[in-house]
């Protein structure tokens, strides 16, 4: 019987083939500050199980942050891939889509029953739609260099930092009541039908690239201020800039008309149609 089934003797000469290719370094590291702004989000839902507000509100800006550098990382190391962008969509359904929501319905909306878990589930639903909307942008061909700077609603982190308005009073100015719960829901719902708006927001991505010279020491100095005064007055320094980031919506939208006209007709002169036809076309 053995001489029916020989052994296998492979060939010491064959070179040993790889079953996996080697990945890049650089391919890895966004992915792994990803991956820790997941697990800052995470934590974040479990300290609003614990009702420790004040935690799950510094891991859920954290997680902001590591959401800013990936990006910028990945870009900067050329290391950007669909795995990683794939990867940074459930990340921020988690971080600033499930744990805002669940740390608002255990803060106040909790007392209003179903309706408070509504109001909840609806930004979070939100959040998943607007994010699932950014993905499918990305990949259209015909979106002009200047709508790059913008952003087609608002941005998921900053939805998750303006919906905790209600935790930052709360801790600075009074302490949030039942009564209140009806307006918190309302806000709530805004802000998670203001994500999935048509609204133009102004993404900031250009920012940072290019700095004058003359502006290097007073752009440190201006960041160790705001450090400093975010790490010693958090959440007044968050209620502030919540406040003036939601003032300064309506003033995006006219800048964002401003070039959109401008496209229009640079379009429109480039192709040799008269000013009056693309007018009437704008219509």
């Amino acid at each position: 019987m053995s001489d029916l089934f020989p052994p296998f003797i492979p060939d010491p000469e064959e070179p040993r083939r790889r079953r996996f290719r080697p990945i890049p370094l650089r391919l890895l590291v966004p992915n792994v500050i990803t991956l820790l702004a997941l697990c800052l989000g995470l934590t974040a839902i479990r300290m609003a199980i614990e009702s420790r507000l004040d935690i799950a509100v510094f891991a859920i800006l954290l997680a902001a942050v590591l959401d800013a550098a990936d990006g910028r990382v990945a870009r900067m190391l050329k290391g950007t891939s669909r795995f990683g962008a794939e990867l940074d969509s459930l990340s921020d359904f988690v971080n600033f889509g499930v744990a805002p929501a669940l740390l608002l319905y255990t803060f106040i909306l909790d007392e209003m029953k179903s309706l408070g878990w509504i109001a909840a589930m609806v930004y979070a639903i939100a959040a998943a739609l607007r994010l699932a909307r950014f993905n499918v942008m990305l990949d259209d061909p015909e979106r002009p260099d200047w709508q790059k700077n913008y952003f087609v609603g608002m941005a998921a982190p900053a939805g998750a930092l303006t919906v905790l308005l209600p935790i930052y009073l709360h801790f600075i100015v009074w302490p949030v009541s039942e009564v209140a719960a009806p307006v918190v829901a309302i806000y709530t719902v805004f802000i998670g039908l203001l994500m999935v708006s048509r609204i133009p927001t102004f993404s900031g991505k250009t920012l940072g690239q290019r700095v004058a010279r003359d502006m290097v020491l007073p752009l440190f100095v201006l960041v160790v201020l705001v450090a400093a005064l975010l790490v010693s007055f958090t959440f007044h320094v968050l209620a502030i800039i919540t406040l003036v980031y939601l003032v300064s919506l309506p003033f995006g939208v006219i800048r964002y008309r401003a070039l959109d006209r401008a496209h229009s007709e640079q379009v429109a002169a480039t192709a040799g149609v008269p000013e009056e036809k693309a007018e009437l076309g704008d219509q």
